[in-house]
């Protein structure tokens, strides 16, 4: 692991950034590469992981149908696209978007703190009411009682979900 501190944030200007990168052995991948960015005074937050073997762009489905889906495992690169088709939800690469290693479960709640924030701060009683809703059906999902299907699009080809009832194909 390599760790490099007290470097400029392109945020705040601070010489508060702290780097890390780790080289990491990763099932169905091999060498990975994981890189994180903390600023300590105005707390941004940036990761990554890179695989040391490129690959085709790649999509993957997966349907969660019973509360053990949950624990299937996700990488997710800072290029892709990961979107809840029946929810009509969808998080796209962008300035923010980070890499990570989670798991189904890791995603939904990422999903869910979107919309508990937009529940939070929207003035709108219909926003609010939408959101709520959307809470229920997530709810649901994380007790195994709503069929969802996740889809990540990677143009990079380093990410995955690791199942065998994930369906590949190349994009």
């Amino acid at each position: 692991m390599e760790l490099i501190e007290k470097q400029e944030c392109p945020v705040c200007r601070e010489k508060a950034m702290r780097l890390i990168q780790e080289e990491r052995e990763v099932p169905h991948f091999g060498k990975c590469y994981l890189m994180s960015m903390n600023c300590t005074k105005c707390l941004y937050h940036s990761s990554d992981i890179e695989v040391e073997k490129k690959d085709n762009s790649k999509k993957y489905e997966f349907t969660v149908e019973k509360k053990e889906d949950l624990n299937v495992k996700v990488i997710k690169s800072g290029e892709a696209t990961i979107k809840i088709p029946q929810l009509r939800m969808s998080v796209t690469p962008g300035a923010s978007s980070i890499g990570y290693i989670s798991n189904i479960e890791g995603v939904l709640r990422r999903f869910k703190k979107i919309i508990e924030d937009q529940r939070n701060t929207a003035e709108d009683p219909e926003t609010k009411k939408t959101a709520k809703n959307l809470l229920k059906k997530f709810w649901k999902a994380e007790c195994g009682e709503l069929v969802l299907k996740i889809v990540i699009e990677d143009p990079s080809g380093n990410s995955a979900i690791i199942s065998s009832k994930a369906v590949v194909s190349k994009k």
